[in-house]
Parts: C-alpha cells; sequence; structure tokens
C-alpha cells in the first residue's frame, strides 16, 4: 500500500536521527534521505548519510535507526546537474551518484534520486544526445545493484542563465525520452502545474514508471503572469530561482488537487512512497515553522491515504 514520508532536505541541521524520531511522532511512515556530500550548494540540499565512506558499522548504524522508530527508507536523493557544462563538476556529481548508488545496494534502498540536468550552453539536441551517452553507464551500474535511478521532473529553471528548462526531464515528452534509457519518475505535480500540464491526467498513461511520488503543492499569481509572462521576470534580481508569478507550498496551500491525485494514483496501482517535499518559503526560516509546514502537509495528505 501507499506510504507517506518525507524529504529530509529541508531540515539540513537535523541528524538523520533526529529527524526520524521527529517523523515518526509526527506520523510519517517512511523518509527519502538527503544524501548530499554537504550542504551551502543550494538551499534545500542536506547530507544526512555519508554514502561516500559508507562501510559497515554505517550499514549496521542506518539500519537499526530505521527499526528503531518503524520507518521506512524510500529513496536516497542527490539532485544534481548530471549533463554540468564543466567537466570537472560532472565527475564530481558522477562519482557521488555511484556512492548513494553503492550504499543504497547495502541498506536495501530500491530507488537513488537525481536529475538528468542540462549543460545550458548547448541546445536541447545536443543535450540529449549527451545524456543517451553518459546514462546507459549508470543505469547499469544502479541495475547490477538491484537499485533503480529516479529523476524528478523539475523545471530547474534557475540552472539556466535566461531561465528556461535546465532539467530535461520536465514533459512527459521527455519522460518517454528518458523511460528510453532505463530511468524512473519521481513523480511531483507542483512543476507539472506551473508549466500548465494537469498532473492527474500524467498518471495513468507512465504508472509503470512512477516508482516513487513526491508531494509539493505550488500556489499561482494570474495577475502578475500577466505582467511578467510565463517565462517569468526578464530581472530576477539576482535570484535566478524568482520567476515572479508562482511559489511552492506544503500539500494543501496551492492548486494542486490532492484527492484527485492520490485516487488517480490508488486506481492505477501505485504502491510506492509519496513524499512530503517541503519548499515552501512561507513556512521556512527556522525549525519551528519548518515542522508546522510538515505538519500541515501530513494533515492534509493523511486523510486521503488508506492504512
Amino acid at each position: 500500500m501507499m506510504q507517506l514520508g518525507m524529504l529530509t532536505a529541508c531540515l539540513p541541521q537535523w541528524s538523520l536521527d533526529r529527524i526520524a524520531r521527529w517523523a515518526k511522532q509526527a506520523g510519517y511512515e517512511a523518509l527519502e534521505v538527503a544524501v548530499w556530500p554537504g550542504t551551502g550548494g543550494r538551499d534545500f540540499e542536506a547530507a544526512h548519510l555519508p554514502v561516500a565512506d559508507f562501510g559497515p558499522r554505517e550499514v549496521e548504524e542506518t539500519l537499526a535507526l530505521f527499526d528503531e522508530h518503524g520507518l521506512a527508507l524510500s529513496a536516497f536523493a542527490y539532485y544534481e546537474n548530471n549533463l554540468h557544462p564543466d567537466p570537472v563538476r560532472r565527475e564530481e556529481i558522477r562519482t557521488h551518484l555511484r556512492h548513494a548508488i553503492d550504499a543504497a545496494q547495502a541498506l536495501g534502498v530500491p530507488y537513488v534520486g537525481t536529475f538528468v540536468g542540462r549543460d545550458w550552453t548547448k541546445p536541447v539536441a545536443d543535450n540529449l544526445a549527451e545524456a543517451e551517452r553518459i546514462f546507459p553507464e549508470l543505469v547499469d551500474y544502479a541495475g547490477e545493484r538491484d537499485v533503480k535511478i529516479i529523476v524528478e521532473n523539475c523545471v530547474m529553471e534557475g540552472w539556466h542563465p535566461d531561465g528556461y528548462p535546465g532539467n530535461l526531464a520536465y514533459s512527459p515528452e521527455l519522460w518517454e525520452w528518458m523511460f528510453g534509457l532505463g530511468l524512473y519518475l519521481n513523480w511531483d505535480p507542483s512543476h507539472l502545474t506551473w508549466i500548465g500540464i494537469d498532473p492527474v491526467e500524467t498518471i495513468a498513461p507512465y504508472i509503470d514508471r512512477i516508482v516513487h511520488a513526491q508531494a509539493k503543492d505550488v500556489e499561482l499569481d494570474p495577475v502578475a503572469r500577466n505582467r511578467y509572462g510565463f517565462f517569468g521576470k526578464a530581472d530576477k534580481g539576482g535570484d535566478p530561482w524568482d520567476m515572479g508569478w508562482w511559489r511552492f507550498r506544503v500539500p494543501g496551500l496551492g492548486q494542486v488537487d490532492w484527492r484527485r491525485v492520490v485516487d488517480r494514483l490508488y486506481e492505477h496501482g501505485f504502491t510506492g512512497t509519496l513524499s512530503v517535499e517541503h519548499e515552501d518559503p512561507v513556512w521556512s526560516g527556522d525549525d519551528e515553522r519548518i515542522t508546522h509546514g510538515l505538519d500541515f502537509a501530513h494533515r492534509t495528505l493523511r486523510p486521503l491515504i488508506a492504512g
């Protein structure tokens, strides 16, 4: 049956033990664990397990921690640009992704999440060709360890100097292409909503590749969109993520219809984890506000999930 989980990245200063204790008390059933090598690259990343140096002791301690709190470890989260234009940085990302896959194998974690990404100095066609060159090796590496690589359909517009898509996995057209490379989907309805795609209508056609899902909402401002247009602000004032007409919210405070989403997931046999991804600017800034946002998300989603 579907489980309700949460992504740990919104609490980068907390230990994994502290998050697990809080999550269990709050009623969550699973954790999607952030495994960046460190923090500070951008908001909403965290280093909650040292996957680059993961030996038998770390395996034993992690398994004991999740067993103690009665939680599942649904996936690892390392969302970086696998097509980064800097070859040195790209190799760092590839190496750490392999570490995450190795640690997932050791713990029996079925999924490692990342982005396709984009080299923003090149056109889309060149990026697709490059992805077709580099991803099969990573997919094979994961498959040999009984791990699937899952890709979140985030647009990552802040990675592009002009605010265009920085992660070539944002639409069903691109999903069909990446499925051909052996990749799976960490499905997130918030991104689909702001780019004009009805998220509910994307569930049935792709349910066999939606193995994990993220619960994030989005609040749209049509008045501001009338000023800036769909592509957002031309002058972002130094913040590449400020589109000017939408913002992420916790589930229940935006435009996503969670009753329809969860119902459709059930209808088509989804049995994975629906994982709250908290990037809500209203309920951020300190631990109390962040945990209040997670509590609100839980109160919104828990009544919709059987069990």
